[in-house]
């Protein structure tokens, strides 16, 4: 997919939309088509600034047999505040098909929330930035691409600094 350049929007100053990072993944059916169609589905409540390139690579986390995935990495502007963009992302994947049954198990769309503006939330079901996105290369890699600045707001580092620790250059 190819990068859309745009004016680089706030990061949530107030009144304006927040600047935030969406990844997505699809192990199941038509990957590069569900990965698209959510995209459309999210352009329809958020502006989608640009997007990675796709990275495929091995299902993390799940069972052995788990098909590999397509991922990617998208910027967006939102006005929506991080619970109902949340709110938003799992609309989206039930609207596409995505059945939760148990954790890690191969879906047709996952959207997570990786980065809300410089926010932390510690919540029960609602953590930003994502807890796991520093360990993981799927997330690392395109982000790295499309936002090699973007600070962790915990860690205090950029997503490049993060990606070298891994091993991403």
């Amino acid at each position: 997919m190819a990068k859309k350049p745009s004016p680089q929007p706030s990061a949530g100053v107030p009144g304006e939309g927040a600047k935030a990072y969406v990844a997505l993944g699809s192990n199941l059916g038509d990957r590069r088509a569900n990965i698209e169609s959510a995209l459309r589905e999210l352009s329809k409540s958020v502006r989608v600034i640009k997007t990675s390139s796709w990275l495929e690579n091995a299902a993390v986390g799940g069972p052995s047999d788990s098909p590999p995935f397509l991922n990617a990495v998208a910027e967006i502007e939102t006005t929506l505040p991080p619970r109902e963009l949340l709110q938003t992302f799992l609309t989206i994947e039930s609207t596409l098909g995505r059945k939760r049954r148990e954790k890690w198990e191969p879906r047709l769309i996952d959207l997570d929330l990786i980065l809300y503006g410089n926010s932390i939330i510690a919540e029960k079901d609602l953590h930003v930035p994502h807890p796991l996105m520093h360990e993981r290369a799927f997330v690392l890699k395109p982000l790295l691409e499309i936002a090699p600045q973007a600070v962790h707001p915990i860690f205090n580092r950029t997503i490049a600094e993060l990606a070298n620790d891994i091993g991403i250059h």
